[in-house]
């Protein structure tokens, strides 16, 4: 019995032996062997490895690509006027040793290389127009107008001056970091967002409605242009067809007067005698109503056939 407890202690022993003995390196990690916190060597090779038992720990770094997410900043422009400006950047640890020494963990690293970008940032916003930070301006016509597109919106084209910005704040970082001896090498510096603060949007929606009421009452205008120039030519067609149907009446009419007078003619030539006999008769029937009288002379062309005797 004696026997196997100190079997068991042995194996227990051994067992905490080797775990204080041998470490594993993954592929993603670089690790510092340290004895008493002074450093003995440096594993960046993914593998297992031995260290002194009880005398000798590790410390642990990330070898990919890390990300610092600084906190939004209002920065004044060129003008100044503030923007937000929401930036990050990414780094890599590429002296570990160096790295433990100045910044020792990756919270502090965010926090300082993060002051040091906002700081460059600063700089370099202050020295730009709002157009050049965003990288876009508006499109415009020979008089200086914005131009509208299709769903009334100005035109935006883009431009490189946000890249520039950035590529000077890259440079200006990877120089100050060197100098500082952090033991990170900074990858990039990329914008998230540059916009408004928020005090300054009631502004901001009055200028945008202002713009859209501009643009509104430059359609109507438009509208009322063409309104008049449609209700003018169709108000011109009516005149001319109205002329063209008078012209075209008056011709008809007059034909037909004179093929009426033509007929009535030819009529009175074929028989003088009938022809007046009727026509006293319309003339009778015009000017003697049912109760009236007449005082005729003998003479009277309207009495000549009156008197006749009633035979041919």
């Amino acid at each position: 019995m004696r026997t196997l407890i100190i079997a068991a202690l042995v194996v227990v022993g051994a067992v905490i032996l080797l775990g204080q003995s041998l470490f594993v390196v993954d592929e993603t990690e670089q690790v510092i062997t340290l004895r008493f916190g002074e450093v003995r060597k440096v594993n960046k090779t993914p593998g297992l490895y031995t260290k002194m038992p009880f005398t000798e720990n590790i410390a642990i770094y990330d070898k990919r690509i890390l990300r610092i997410d600084a906190p939004p900043v209002a920065m004044p422009d060129k003008d100044k006027q503030n923007l937000v400006i929401d930036s990050y950047a990414r780094y890599r640890i590429v002296d570990p040793v160096q790295f433990r020494q100045t910044l020792r963990t990756e919270g502090d690293a965010r926090s300082r290389l993060g002051d040091i970008i906002t700081s460059i940032l600063r700089d370099q916003i202050a020295l730009r127009e709002r157009s050049e930070i965003i990288g876009a301006k508006p499109v415009l016509d020979p008089a200086g107008n914005s131009v509208i597109d299709e769903e009334g919106l100005p035109q935006i084209v883009g431009t490189d001056t946000r890249s520039a910005i950035l590529d000077e704040v890259l440079q200006r970082v990877k120089k100050r970091v060197a100098e500082q001896n952090y033991g990170v090498e900074i990858i990039d510096v990329r914008l998230k967002r540059a916009d408004f603060p928020s005090s300054v949007t009631p502004s901001i929606y009055t200028r945008m409605r202002s713009e859209r009421n501009r643009i509104a009452t430059s359609f109507r205008a438009d509208g009322d242009k063409q309104d008049l120039q449609i209700r003018s030519e169709a108000n011109k067609r009516r005149d001319i067809i109205l002329a063209e149907a008078d012209r075209t009446s008056s011709e008809v009419r007059g034909a037909g007067e004179a093929k009426a007078i033509n007929v009535l003619a030819q009529a009175h030539n074929r028989d003088p005698e009938l022809f007046a006999f009727l026509r006293s008769l319309e003339a009778y029937r015009t000017i003697i109503g049912e109760h009236d009288t007449l005082v005729l002379s003998t003479e009277s062309q309207l009495f000549e056939f009156l008197q006749g005797s009633g035979t041919p």
